[in-house]
C-alpha cells in the first residue's frame, strides 16, 4: 500500500503548489513593509554595539542566517540561542546593543524569559512575528510583522511560508542597511578573505604582475633585435620606451605575425611598427577589474604604469592561474 501511495503521489504538482503558497506569503509580506521597517533600520544604524538576533527552533535557524548576512554586509551581528541565554549566555547582550527577536506566533516562552533583562538594560527590542497580537510584539519597541499567510505544509504545522517570509525580511533589512552605510565591494571583500570570492575581490594587480627582466626596447630598436628581446622576456610582447623612459608603445606576438605576413624588413625600427598608447592599468586595481578590462578590449596583457613609467606587466594567464575569473 505504501508503494502504491508513493507511486500515485504527484510530486511536481505538490512541489509547485508549495512554492506558489510561499510566493503568496512574500506578496503578503510586501504589504507589511511600512514605516516600522524604516524605524528598524534607523534603530540598527544608531546602534553603537552589536545586533543580537534570537529565535527558537526554525526561527532560530533563520536568525542564524540573518546574523551571518548582517555581519558580512557591514552590520556587526551574532546569533544568541534563547534557551542558552536563559542559562548564562544572556551575558552576550550589553547596553548599546539592539536585539531582534523572532517568533512567528509572538509567544515564545524562551524569549519571554529574557525580556525583563532586556528591558533592565534598556536595549532596543525589534520583534519579527506573524502579527501584533502576541506578547513579543506588544513588548517590542518596533514590531515588524510578516502578515497572516498560509504555511506551505498541508498540515499547516511545519514552518515553511513563515520562515521564507522571515528570511526575506531579514535580507531586506540587510540590503537596506548596506545601502545606507555605502557599503562597497571592497568592504565586502574584507569580510570574505578566503576562497574564490576572496581571491577575486582582494587580489590586486600588484600581487600578480611581472616586474623583473621586462622585455624593454627603444623606438629605434630594429625588429630583429626586438624579436630577441621578446624571446628572452617570454611574455609575448616588447614594451617600447622613449629616451625619458616613458612608455610610448607595445609590440606583441600578434603584431609580429601581422607584420611578417606583410614582408616587413627585420631592419625596420620598432617605433614604426609598434601599437601606440597601449592599454594600461595601475598597481592598486583589483585583479578581477583588470581581467574585465582585458576582456572588454580583447587583449591578453596590460602594462602596469605609475605616472607614465613602467612598473610591471600582467597577463590574462596570470589572472587565470591565480583563480581570478
Amino acid at each position: 500500500m505504501a508503494d502504491k501511495a508513493t507511486k500515485d503521489c504527484d510530486f511536481i504538482h505538490i512541489g509547485k503548489q508549495a512554492i506558489t503558497t510561499e510566493l503568496k506569503a512574500l506578496q503578503i509580506l510586501l504589504n507589511e513593509i511600512d514605516e516600522r521597517f524604516v524605524q528598524a533600520c534607523q534603530a540598527i544604524l544608531a546602534c553603537h554595539g552589536r545586533v543580537v538576533i534570537t529565535g527558537m527552533g526554525k526561527s532560530g535557524h533563520i536568525g542564524r542566517k540573518m546574523a551571518a548576512t548582517f555581519a558580512s554586509t557591514g552590520t556587526a551581528a551574532f546569533f544568541m540561542h534563547p534557551g542558552e541565554a536563559g542559562h548564562g549566555d544572556l551575558g552576550m547582550l550589553k547596553t548599546g546593543d539592539v536585539l531582534i527577536a523572532i517568533s512567528n506566533s509572538g509567544e515564545s516562552d524562551e524569549i519571554r524569559t529574557l525580556l525583563p533583562v532586556v528591558k533592565h538594560f534598556n536595549i532596543p527590542l525589534i520583534s519579527i512575528s506573524r502579527d501584533k497580537r502576541g506578547f513579543l510584539p506588544k513588548s517590542a519597541d518596533i514590531a515588524l510583522t510578516l502578515g497572516n499567510s498560509e504555511e506551505a505544509c498541508p498540515l499547516g504545522l511545519a514552518p515553511t511560508s513563515s520562515t521564507t517570509a522571515t528570511l526575506a525580511l531579514g535580507d531586506a533589512l540587510a540590503v537596506a542597511l548596506l545601502e545606507a552605510r555605502n557599503f562597497t565591494s571592497s568592504d565586502f571583500a574584507l569580510s570574505h578573505p578566503a576562497g574564490a570570492l576572496g581571491r577575486k575581490l582582494l587580489t590586486c594587480v600588484q600581487d600578480l604582475m611581472h616586474t623583473e627582466n621586462l622585455p624593454i626596447v627603444r623606438q629605434q630598436t630594429t625588429l630583429n633585435d626586438t624579436l630577441l628581446t621578446m624571446t628572452t622576456g617570454r611574455l609575448g610582447l616588447a614594451i617600447v620606451l622613449n629616451d625619458d623612459d616613458k612608455v610610448v608603445g607595445i609590440f606583441t606576438d600578434g603584431d609580429l605575425r601581422r607584420k611578417l605576413s606583410q614582408n616587413v624588413a627585420l631592419t625596420t625600427s620598432i617605433g614604426e611598427l609598434m601599437t601606440r598608447t597601449p592599454k594600461s592599468t595601475h598597481q592598486s586595481m583589483r585583479a578581477s577589474d583588470a581581467l574585465t578590462l582585458m576582456n572588454e578590449h580583447n587583449i591578453s596583457q596590460l602594462l602596469v604604469l605609475d605616472k607614465g613609467s613602467l612598473v610591471g606587466v600582467i597577463g590574462i594567464h596570470d589572472l587565470i592561474q591565480a583563480g581570478v575569473s
